[in-house]
């Protein structure tokens, strides 16, 4: 199936039908549903090579596009105080249904010019000192911390080695295990490797319906395993790496609701689905004691893997 012309007109031609027929009636939710239901059979038959092609769509949102939606008085800092601003991570403050948290957004950027300032996405390290600081800082005010990863992993570049990319995020691994405040962690488009894992500990690891989180892109597995990229659609059957997997696996928490076929065809319903999930987690998270969050949070990243024995299940 060809993501980017057959799928995108089968959805744009029931969303065009689903409005025809509901003149008159703006409800987000009973459009999304009739166009989820016309389209029950196309959707259950989505491979997991379409669903990363929807998580890398061009029209996906970004960060940017939730946070300057669903938040309020954002506040960002700059620098790791060592040396530069990273622009491929955004790292603040902002005010979340009347309570201040702290955020962390790796941002790709949309057109060439943003893409070049933030690298689309693929973080350096001061970007993740960067987001050292801002934890300490939550930490410090006792600020829930919201994690927004979208990336195709952290920068590979010859500098950012010399400046200690391995160093910067095998820090934040230990800083965020035992960070005294609560951590969610939210996949938004692409989650790979390193990359993602620089800010991706935390107590409740969330994805959106069409993200894929992976140690490394399909492209780079069949590269290794199979030597051609040309596989990758094969390698990512085997991989086991979007939300449905990943849920069934035990290795996240909850999948958060898209509007049908992606993201891009529903902004607006997928923002509501996005702020009603973090609602619901700050809330749950906020009435647990703190050591005790803590001490969940340890054992559940001890514990990854352990109830793995098997992928026929998945099938």
């Amino acid at each position: 199936m060809n993501v980017a012309h057959s799928l995108e007109d089968r959805i744009g031609a029931a969303y065009q039908a689903a409005a025809i027929h509901n003149a008159g009636n703006s409800d987000l939710k009973t459009i999304d549903s009739i166009v989820r239901e016309n389209l029950a059979e196309t959707l259950n038959s989505l491979t997991a090579w379409d669903r990363i092609q929807i998580a890398r769509h061009p029209k996906r949102p970004h960060s940017l596009d939730y946070l300057e939606s669903l938040f309020t008085d954002l506040d960002w800092i700059a620098g790791d105080r060592a040396h530069g601003d990273d622009k491929a991570l955004l790292a603040g403050w902002g005010e979340f249904c009347g309570s201040t948290v702290a955020i962390l957004a790796q941002q790709k950027g949309r057109t060439l010019k943003e893409r070049l300032e933030r690298n689309s996405g693929m973080m350096h390290p001061e970007g993740y000192r960067k987001a050292a600081r801002l934890a300490k800082l939550a930490e410090k005010f006792s600020c829930p911390l919201l994690c927004f990863i979208d990336t195709p992993g952290a920068y590979a570049g010859i500098e950012a080695e010399l400046r200690g990319q391995s160093d910067a995020i095998a820090q934040n691994l230990k800083l965020f295990s035992t960070l005294q405040t609560p951590i969610i962690n939210i996949v938004i488009g692409e989650g790979c490797s390193g990359g993602a894992l620089g800010i991706g500990i935390g107590d409740r690891l969330l994805m959106q319906e069409y993200s894929y989180l992976s140690t490394i892109s399909p492209e780079g597995c069949a590269s290794i395993l199979f030597k051609s990229a040309d596989k990758a659609a094969y390698a990512a059957e085997q991989m086991h790496i979007t939300a449905h997997e990943l849920k069934a696996l035990k290795l996240i928490d909850r999948i958060i609701p898209e509007s049908v076929g992606g993201a891009h065809w529903n902004t607006d319903l997928t923002k509501d689905f996005l702020k009603s999930v973090i609602q619901e987690e700050l809330h749950i998270l906020k009435n647990i004691d703190l050591a005790h969050l803590v001490e969940h949070r340890l054992q559940k990243i001890l514990s990854i893997g352990h109830e793995i024995n098997a992928f026929a299940d998945l099938s």
